[in-house]
C-alpha cells in the first residue's frame, strides 16, 4: 500500500523536530526518523495502529511514537497520514479532513 503524507502532517513533523532541536539536535533527527520508520510498517500492516479514541471509526487509526500520535486514515489503495500530535494535545477534528 502507498503511504501519502498530508502537508499538515509534514508541517507538524518539521515543527516538532525544530522545537526538539533547540536543545538536542541529534535527538530531533532521530525522532523524525522514528516517525517515518514507524509509518513504513503500515505498508504491510495498515491496521497496526489502534482506533483513534476520539473518533471510534475503524479506518481512522493512530500509531504511538514516544509522546506523539501519528494519525492516519486507511483508504482503498493508500494510507493517508493526516497529522502528528503530542499525546496531551486535544485532537481538532478539522485536522482529519
Amino acid at each position: 500500500m502507498e503511504i501519502e503524507w498530508s502537508p499538515l502532517a509534514i508541517e507538524r513533523v518539521i515543527e516538532i523536530a525544530e522545537y526538539i532541536a533547540l536543545d538536542k539536535p541529534d535527538v530531533a533527527m532521530q525522532w523524525a526518523s522514528n516517525i517515518f520508520d514507524s509509518t513504513d510498517k503500515l505498508r504491510e500492516h495498515p491496521r497496526l495502529g489502534r482506533i483513534v479514541p476520539e473518533i471510534q471509526e475503524d479506518d481512522y487509526r493512530e500509531l504511538i511514537e514516544g509522546n506523539y500520535r501519528v494519525i492516519y486514515l486507511i483508504g482503498i489503495s493508500k494510507i493517508s497520514v493526516l497529522t502528528v500530535r503530542h499525546g496531551k494535545q486535544l485532537l481538532p477534528t478539522e485536522e482529519l479532513k
